[in-house]
């Protein structure tokens, strides 16, 4: 199975409330972006888990907006900054087998983005996300680990958004 790890688009820095921030237009601009490349390359998500906080939810709308087709959208509220990339593990370990999952996203924050990619492969490195980047790891449920295929940045492809 593929897990895809993606920190939000780039957000304003003021909000009445750190859940409150909202994406920029570059934020925006980016979460579309890489939309688009996973479009290319045939990436269908069998779900999609958001964190609750505006910005991710907002990345998720831009996201998503590239897609024809997303099979199930859930937020899920064990995926905001300073939760625990373990009970998130467990958590997909438990959900993955369930739903019979071939291909997921969690759309999330620093620094659990980091922690999760270490919790789920085998090597626990733990790669700095840039706003908008997506990190897929090939995961076996079986062997409750995986190994980080690659970690992509709008930055990569379009320096200038």
């Amino acid at each position: 199975m593929q897990i895809f790890v993606m920190r939000h688009g780039q957000a304003e820095m003021v909000a009445p409330s750190d859940e409150q921030r909202p994406l920029t237009e570059t934020g925006i601009k980016e979460a579309k972006f890489i939309g688009q490349w996973l479009l290319k390359n045939n990436t269908i998500f069998d779900c999609v888990f958001v964190s609750p906080y505006v910005r991710a939810q907002q990345t998720a709308d831009a996201l998503i907006g590239e897609f024809s087709n997303v099979v199930k959208r859930k937020t899920l509220g064990i995926i905001t900054p300073e939760d625990s990339a373990k009970d998130v593990h467990d958590y997909l370990d438990a959900v993955c087998v369930e739903e019979q999952y071939q291909n997921i996203l969690l759309v999330s924050h620093m620094p659990l983005v980091s922690y999760l990619v270490a919790e789920l492969t085998t090597d626990h490195a733990m790669p700095m996300f840039q706003t908008a980047s997506v990190a897929q790891i090939e995961y076996s449920v079986d062997k409750m680990s995986g190994e980080l295929v690659n970690i992509v940045s709008p930055n990569d492809f379009k320096p200038s958004l």
